[in-house]
């Protein structure tokens, strides 16, 4: 026996007792992934060929990391990103290059870039004006605009129908009234005269600079399955809904208490045939008192509205517009999308973070601070939205944990003292021998 062995053997005990050292100096570092030392034996090239021959040691032939999902713990912060399942967070320093990471504790700097440790996390911009995300080429760093969202009219979102959709059950058991003059009839409405409408209710629209307004809605049974809607601006004494000469200001129903788009009413006061407007919108023109872009124009929409015989009520009422509102926080949901929180109820797409896997995530290099880079051995970089293809998911308000299992990183540690201890015995032993031969002589 030679002192050959017995080196190698302490070398390599050595390199695991570093080994293990660093996996229990990082069990609570987020994002951490173990390492384990992978020996493999050594024989003399010369010899290779025989049976009968004795190896002259070992060596270290990997330290090969492990990539293990680690646990999930929430946290209290809504930036924290958690990844459950494979992929890396995409990071880019202020020079342009690139690295990854398991460690999701993020945060805003200065100028508004997510960013972890001054490395900017990437992925998809949305658009400021459309909210739709800007997806090819390579991820960018996300930017969060901390300016104020902005104000909208009601009716600008651009979509169908745009404006203000209200549902109600109008009560079929109320009595006609009349629009004769008096003393036949109790003539026009007047808001201030509850005797003169059946029911009413109001809404909030905003005009263009963001402005609230109050629209008041009155109903009045004006004919049997006959409703005349009227509408009172911030006030202002009411006029039918969707046009001055009231030629769809009615709202008709059938026998069964839904709305009749094909039977024609008739205005009361002039006896002639109304328009029955078919999908129930009706064309709202304000004049906005403040300067705001006139005529303040939008749909009112009183589809999948009822006439039962149960009291009046309103069940669903939205509009599309909203007064200006600055950021108050951040959302992050599973497939990465960034949504910022703003004080007047609105949310708004800001990006879309992206992840990144490998072919080989073991042949990553390690840089320190949780970082890795893409090697020839790892494979090209595959990055795309989190939950397609081999991609996790993410968890907002969490951490992934160092998978390092502490109690077996302890057990580690004792056998790798006793085979540092039982190579450094076989070199003793050597030198005893080598000692009684040189006495002997």
């Amino acid at each position: 026996m030679g002192f050959q062995q017995g080196l190698s053997g302490l070398n390599a005990a050595s390199k695991n007792l570093d080994v293990i050292g660093n996996n229990i100096a990082n069990s609570t570092t987020v994002g951490f992934k173990s390492s384990r030392t992978e020996f493999a034996d050594i024989y003399a090239s010369s010899f290779a060929s025989s049976n009968n021959v004795a190896g002259i040691g070992t060596r270290v032939q990997d330290i090969a990391q492990q990539f293990s999902q680690g646990n999930t713990e929430t946290t209290n912060n809504g930036m924290d990103v958690a990844i459950t399942g494979n992929g890396f967070f995409r990071l880019q320093s202020v020079g342009g290059a690139v690295s990854y990471s398991r460690n999701g504790q993020f945060q805003l700097d200065k100028n508004g870039f997510i960013n972890n440790n001054g490395q900017f996390l990437t992925g998809w911009m949305a658009d400021p004006t459309t909210g739709l995300l800007v997806k090819g080429g390579n991820p960018v760093p996300l930017q969060v605009s901390v300016g104020n969202i902005g104000a909208r009219a009601t009716g600008g979102s651009g979509v169908a129908n745009a404006g203000l959709q209200m549902i109600m059950n109008l009560d079929a058991s109320k009595p006609v009234i009349s629009r004769a003059a008096a003393p036949a009839g109790v003539g026009p409405l007047a808001i201030t005269d509850p005797t003169t409408y059946t029911s009413s209710t109001s809404a909030t629209v905003y005009d263009a600079q963001g402005v609230s307004h109050t629209l008041s809605y009155y109903f009045t049974k004006v004919a049997s399955n006959q409703w005349e809607v009227q509408t009172s601006f911030d006030g202002a004494a009411p006029v039918k809904t969707g046009s001055p000469a009231g030629t769809n200001g009615y709202l008709v129903f059938d026998g069964n208490g839904k709305l009749d788009a094909a039977t024609v009413p008739t205005d009361p006061l002039t006896a002639t045939a109304a328009t029955n407007v078919a999908a129930f919108n009706f064309t709202t023109n304000l004049v906005a008192p403040n300067g705001a872009t006139s005529p303040f124009a939008f749909t009112v929409n009183f589809a999948k509205s009822t006439q039962f015989g149960s009291a009046f009520g309103v069940s669903s009422l939205t509009q599309d517009g909203y007064a200006d509102g600055r950021l108050t926080g951040l959302t992050i949901s599973k497939d990465g999308t960034v949504q910022g929180n703003y004080s007047n109820g609105q949310t708004k797409p800001i990006g879309q973070i992206v992840l990144t896997n490998f072919a080989n995530v073991q042949g990553l290099a390690p840089q320190g601070d949780n970082r890795w880079v893409e090697t020839f051995a790892s494979g090209a970089a595959r990055t795309g939205d989190p939950g397609t293809s081999d991609l996790g998911s993410l968890q907002s308000s969490a951490l992934e944990d160092s998978n390092v299992d502490l109690t077996g990183e302890l057990v580690n540690l004792i056998t790798a003292q006793r085979t540092y201890q039982a190579n450094a015995q076989t070199i003793k032993a050597q030198d005893t021998i080598m000692q009684t031969l040189v006495n002997g002589l």
